[in-house]
Order: structure tokens, then C-alpha cells, then sequence
């Protein structure tokens, strides 16, 4: 069985060759927008590795992370949408990709009028140390023996502490392109951990990756270099949901799936999908009289808080739900209702979120009397009525 260490250095050598000469077996066909791609140096283009594209979830002035940055084309990309307001940041540990990423930084920032990239050194799954930072303080005494060693953990633990290499509730979205399967399965947890650590609250994780249809048996696990390939260390479909959901992520789904898969080996289908999740809101569930209604097509669905919505039916809600429905990718699924009478965020009280109709003449007021008919000029001279 690989070590660990056989495992990193696999992935380090196969990428570091792949900066410098193009390797077709490690990247899926994507097709990107052209126009992202017009300003971005061919050298980029041509070691770039990916398998699907999350740039369609990143918003304008939006602070983006790309996990895995490799070259720097969807950091590229991801510059130009979110625009001179917003700000890229790139993380990648192999030396040889961060030196090809930053090579054409000012001629791509001459093209698009600003330069709004930083490309950083780190680990994916520990996005708290600068490794370049630790690299420039370490003491560096290779007589030191266990006394350095217990230095260098000390000053990776301070620098985590005091100048990490992301903040905590720092980024809009995080984004990556076929990276995450190259973790090592103990610090997957780790790595979702990081992930969610980083997002402001209401923010996404717009993740493409490289997933199986079924579960990878142990022998092709322990192949260095089918792990390299983004093979054997692929999540297993729905493995991959239930990791966000584990992260303490809400409103995860397939954004993308590619139908025909990208490989099969030993009759297990390997193929691209892109998955989009949100971190939640962690303030108090209020009660403000808010009610939505689920418009179909199913009779009826339920969220990730075990919040059942009937179709057709006026649920109550609690102030954090309705609004993070209105956020997320469920928003044209519901109609919100908004109370007559607004309730003020520090006068309303803590909601039970209990299952309920909310009767309209709550989110009325019981004191509503209003009369109302048809204005009798209403259809103009068009006579529509």
C-alpha cells in the first residue's frame, strides 16, 4: 500500500512536469466563454487541468478563492467577473504552477486595465499557513534535530495564529477545478472544514470534480499514479454531496453532470459535475410573520433544516429561512409573503420553527380592514377589462 508521502509526491511530480509540457490525460474537454479566455497567454491555456467550469456562480465584486490554482486560468477568468470591485486569490502548493501563474499577472492586469490577483502558496486542506511565509522564517539548521522540529511547529502554528494565509469569513466564493480528489482521505475533513471556515455566511462553494459511479476498490486506491490522474481518488457520487453536507453546508446540489463519463476503469464509470453549496446563517431563527409557498411541480420538498414546504401552501418560516430561500438556488421555487406590518429585527421574538400554515390574516394583522374594489378608470382608454 502507497504511504501518504508516495501519494503527495505522485501528484507533485506529475503536475510540476505538466506546467512545463502538456499532459492530455489529465484534463477533461470544458468549454469556457471565449471572450474570458481572449486575455489570457496561450502558455496558460495549454497547462491548464480541469474538468468542468465553476466561473457561471461568481458574481461581480464578489472576493473569489480558487483551491488548486495551478496555472491561473480560472483565477483568470474569475478576475474579469468579478471586475476592478472584486479580488482574486489563487492557492496552489506546487512551485513550478505558482511560477507559471504569476509569470503573465502584469501583462493579463495590461489587457484588462487592473490587477485585482494574488496567487499564494498553501495546501488546499490548510488554507491557515502561508507556506512561503513559514519558508522565509524558519530557522533552516539542519544540525537543529528535534529541537528545530518543535521550532518549525511552533512558528507554523504562530503564523497560522497571527498572519494566515486566508482570513476566517474572508471569501464570496470558492471555486476549484478537479483538485479536491487529489487530497488524501484523512484530510478530507480537514479540507471541508478549511472551505467553510473561509466563507462569509450566505456565501458558495462552487466546486467541479471528478466523481464515480460506484465504490473504488482498494488496490486501485493504493496506485500512486491512478491517483495522480484524478481517478482513484475520486468521491463516490453522492459521497461527494454528503462531504458539504457533513462541512455543515445547506442548499448543496449538482449544478452539473456530465452524462458520459470522462473515464471507465475496471467498469466503474468516472465523470465530471459541478457542485454548488452555500454557508448558511448562523443568527437566531426570529419570527417576523414571514410565510412562502412552494409553487411545485412536487407535492412537496424538504431542506436541509427539515423544513417540509407544501405546494400551494402558505408556510411559516422564520426570518433565517426566508431569507436564505430568497438567497439560494431554490428562490424561483417559492413565493415569498412579506407581513403587513413589519416587525423590527430587535423587537421580534425567538421562533419554534414549528411545521405550520401560516394563516394570511397573520401576516395581515388582525386588525386589517381594508375595502378595496376596481378602480373604475383602471383600464384607460384600452377598455382591457
Amino acid at each position: 500500500m502507497a504511504t501518504p508521502l508516495e501519494y503527495e509526491n505522485a501528484v507533485s511530480e506529475r503536475y510540476a512536469k505538466a506546467a512545463e509540457k502538456r499532459e492530455s490525460s489529465l484534463c477533461c474537454p470544458v468549454v469556457y466563454r471565449q471572450e474570458l479566455l481572449d486575455v489570457i497567454p496561450q502558455e496558460i491555456i495549454d497547462r491548464d487541468y480541469g474538468c468542468g467550469d465553476p466561473s457561471p456562480f461568481v458574481k461581480a465584486g464578489d472576493t473569489v478563492l480558487d483551491l488548486g490554482s495551478g496555472g491561473g486560468k480560472l483565477c483568470y477568468i474569475a478576475s474579469q467577473l468579478v471586475g476592478k470591485s472584486g479580488s482574486v486569490i489563487g492557492v496552489d502548493c506546487n512551485p513550478t504552477m505558482l511560477q507559471l501563474a504569476r509569470k503573465y499577472q502584469a501583462e493579463v492586469a495590461d489587457k484588462i486595465g487592473y490587477d485585482n490577483i494574488s496567487f499564494r502558496a498553501g495546501m488546499i486542506q490548510d488554507l491557515k499557513l502561508d507556506l512561503e511565509l513559514f519558508a522565509s522564517k524558519r530557522a533552516c539548521d539542519p544540525d537543529a534535530g528535534l529541537s528545530g522540529v518543535v521550532e518549525d511547529r511552533n512558528l507554523a502554528q504562530r503564523l497560522c495564529r497571527e498572519s494566515p494565509l486566508i482570513e476566517s469569513d474572508s471569501v464570496d466564493c470558492v471555486v476549484s477545478n478537479c483538485v479536491l480528489n487529489l487530497v488524501q482521505p484523512e484530510d478530507r475533513k480537514q479540507l471541508f472544514k478549511e472551505v467553510f471556515r473561509v466563507l462569509k455566511v450566505g456565501g458558495r462553494a462552487a466546486i467541479s470534480d471528478i466523481v464515480a459511479d460506484e465504490d473504488i476498490p482498494q488496490h486501485m486506491q493504493n496506485d500512486p499514479t491512478l491517483w495522480s490522474g484524478c481517478i482513484s481518488g475520486a468521491w463516490r457520487e453522492d459521497e461527494f454531496l454528503a462531504e458539504f453536507e457533513r462541512a455543515g453546508f445547506e442548499g448543496m446540489h449538482l449544478a452539473k453532470r456530465e452524462s458520459e463519463p470522462w473515464q471507465t476503469v475496471e467498469g466503474i464509470e468516472f465523470r465530471s459535475v459541478t457542485v454548488v453549496a452555500y454557508k448558511p446563517d448562523d443568527c437566531p431563527c426570529l419570527e417576523r410573520n414571514q410565510a412562502v409557498i412552494y409553487r411545485g411541480p412536487f407535492n412537496q420538498v424538504l431542506d436541509d433544516d427539515g423544513h417540509t414546504y407544501y405546494r400551494g401552501q402558505r408556510m411559516a418560516v422564520c426570518d433565517r429561512t426566508f431569507r436564505m430561500l430568497q438567497s439560494g438556488v431554490l428562490a424561483d421555487s417559492f413565493f415569498f409573503i412579506e407581513p403587513y406590518d413589519e416587525i423590527p429585527l430587535n423587537e421580534a421574538k425567538l421562533s419554534d420553527c414549528e411545521e405550520r400554515i401560516r394563516p394570511a390574516r397573520e401576516t395581515k394583522g388582525e386588525r386589517y380592514q381594508l375595502n378595496q374594489g376596481p378602480d373604475d378608470d383602471c383600464c384607460g382608454s384600452s377598455k382591457c377589462c
